[in-house]
Parts: C-alpha cells; sequence; structure tokens
C-alpha cells in the first residue's frame, strides 16, 4: 500500500493493518475516532472498539485492564488531551506496572491551527518523557508512521506516538530500514547538524538547501524516536561539526532540544541554537503554515540559527 501524506490517515490505516496481522490488538476512542482516524478500525473490527466518550481517565484505566488480559491497546485523543487529561491514569496504572499500552495523541503540536491553545499541545513530548518506562515517539511522515506502528507489537512497555494533523511531504528513505530509537540522516554535511522532529524535518531539509547556497553544508537528522535517546548515535552524529541546531513544533522546555542537551552534557560539542516554541500556548490561526510563521518555525529560522552559531565562531577564531 502507497503511504499516505496525511498522517492522521496514515495513522489510521496502520492501526487497521495491525488488527488484521494480530487479533489482540484493540482500540479504544474518546469521542474523536473520525478525526483521531481510528473510525478505520471500528469499521472492520467493531467488537474490538470501545467508544469510551469524551473521558480520557476512563479510556487509559480501561486500556490498563485490557492490557494486563493480554490484549495490546491503542487509545486514542488529540494529544494534549491524551497527555494531560488522563495524566494521572498514564502514570499510575500504566507505567508503573509497565503495561504494553499505546497512545495516540492525534493532532499534535499546533496543528489543530484553527481550536486554539485549549486544543494545541505544546508541552506533550515533556509530560510523557517524563514518565519513567515512556517511549516517545514524533514521526516526520505517512510512511514513517506506518513503520513505527508495525514496530509498535512486540515494543515492550508503554509508548506515545505524536500524530500531526495535516498532510506532510513523504520524506522518509522508503528504502531505509526503520527501527525504535534510530536516529536516520538524511542529507550529510561537515559544518551544522541540524537535528529535528515531526514537521520541523521537512522545515530542516529546505533549510540546508538555503545553507548551501551560502556555502554551509549542513546535515539533517530525523530524531523520530525523542525516548529512549540513542546518546551514542547522537553524539557520532554531531562529531566535528560547528553547530547543532535542534527544531521542534514543542515548547524548547523539555522536548528534544532538552533531550538532545541532557545527551551531550558530558561530551565535548559545538553550541547549540533551539528552534521551538518560546514558553507560551498556542492561538488559533486560518492555516496551519501561518500558526508555525508566527511562532518561528520555519525554515528561515533554522538556517539563521546555524548561521548565528557559524558566524560567532568565525568571529572568535579571528580574535585568535
Amino acid at each position: 500500500m502507497a503511504p499516505h501524506p496525511n498522517m492522521r490517515e496514515a495513522y489510521g490505516l496502520a492501526l487497521l493493518e495491525l488488527g488484521r496481522k494480530n487479533k489482540d490488538v484493540v482500540a479504544l476512542e474518546a469521542d474523536l475516532g473520525k478525526s483521531t482516524r481510528s473510525v478505520l478500525f471500528q469499521e472492520a473490527f467493531p467488537e474490538r472498539y470501545f467508544q469510551m466518550g469524551i473521558a480520557e481517565q476512563n479510556m487509559a484505566a480501561a486500556a490498563a485492564g485490557l492490557a494486563l488480559a493480554g490484549k495490546i491497546p491503542f487509545i486514542h485523543s488529540f494529544a494534549v488531551f491524551a497527555t494531560g487529561r488522563a495524566y494521572d491514569q498514564l502514570r499510575n496504572s500504566i507505567c508503573i506496572p509497565g503495561l504494553k499500552v499505546r497512545i495516540c495523541g492525534s493532532s499534535s503540536g499546533l496543528s489543530d491551527f484553527g481550536d486554539g491553545k485549549t486544543h494545541q499541545s505544546v508541552e506533550d513530548i515533556t509530560l510523557m518523557r517524563a514518565l519513567p518506562g515512556m517511549t516517545v515517539l514524533s514521526p516526520m511522515d505517512g510512511l514513517e508512521t506506518a513503520r513505527m506502528m508495525d514496530c509498535l507489537i512486540d515494543w515492550p512497555g508503554p509508548a506515545y506516538i505524536r500524530i500531526n494533523r495535516s498532510d506532510l511531504p513523504l520524506l522518509y528513505p522508503a528504502a531505509e530500514p526503520y527501527q525504535i530509537g534510530k536516529i536516520t540522516r538524511l542529507r550529510m554535511g561537515s559544518d551544522a547538524a541540524l537535528l529535528a522532529t515531526g514537521v520541523m524535518v521537512g522545515r530542516s531539509i529546505k533549510a540546508a538547501e538555503l545553507l548551501a547556497e551560502k556555502g554551509v553544508a549542513a546535515a539533517v537528522y530525523n530524531i523520530s524516536t525523542v525516548k529512549p535517546l540513542d546518546a551514542e548515535a547522537l553524539i557520532q552524529a554531531v562529531a566535528g561539526v560547528r553547530a547543532i541546531v535542534v527544531a521542534e513544533e514543542h515548547n524548547r522546555i523539555g522536548g528534544l532540544g532538552s533531550a538532545v542537551l541532557e545527551a551531550l552534557r558530558a561530551t565535548p560539542h559545538p553550541p547549540v541554537e533551539l528552534v521551538g516554541i518560546e514558553d507560551c500556548f498556542g492561538l488559533s490561526a486560518a492555516c496551519y503554515d501561518e500558526i508555525l510563521n508566527h511562532f518561528g518555525l520555519t525554515t528561515q529560522a533554522v538556517a539563521a540559527a546555524a548561521m548565528r552559531i557559524l558566524d560567532g565562531s568565525s568571529r572568535l577564531k579571528g580574535r585568535n
């Protein structure tokens, strides 16, 4: 099946395929099935689909019970509700016993641009990273989403997958083997390393093209497993460059940028710039690009961040 450019649709189709492969896969929904696309699973397997209503806490607790009974539950809501509203149940009923529950945070980041700050998740990665034992996944496109889902049948313990609401360009290399935890290099470069996740991967690739016009060779890496982050692979990826930029559609506090800095803390490394949301909530917008541009989540911002570091390092060299 050809990958779908809409990440929600790609997720729904992948969940449907998992249901066909494994009879223990079940889906729970918080009254948003047409939006999260879990409705595709409902249509095929109504007996394995549980509509829980607008009650994420109850949904998470019920999923824990299903996991204890040997099922593989996938629970669904908008990312802001799946992580925040049900946090206590995720912590106590799922993470403490280490249950094999998969949490789909749909319409993640700012991608629900029309509904404003109450429906936009700028802190979900922080919340999920802080839970001991929780795997945190943030795919870059529909193809990677489908491959992630294939891995979630056998992956141990709880996992959170962050699903964008929008159509995104299919950029994950079709021939590239996928595994959870892998850092994927999408472009080579020796001057700067652009580390990105989700929608910001595509913008970082375009930023590398802008930098190339200025004579700067920037490597681009897709970090879709935010936790557990492969620190050894990350250190190898940034070895020898003069600038590191981390780009994410998330609060700068506690997201991918924080994870990268934690991994690099004991290793000599060049300066790091973070392109993310400046510790504030979202807002309503007419379209997705408008809100991304408002918060500076742009191709130009990623390129400019790299140039600030490189220009600064050049000035310092000139003084020596």
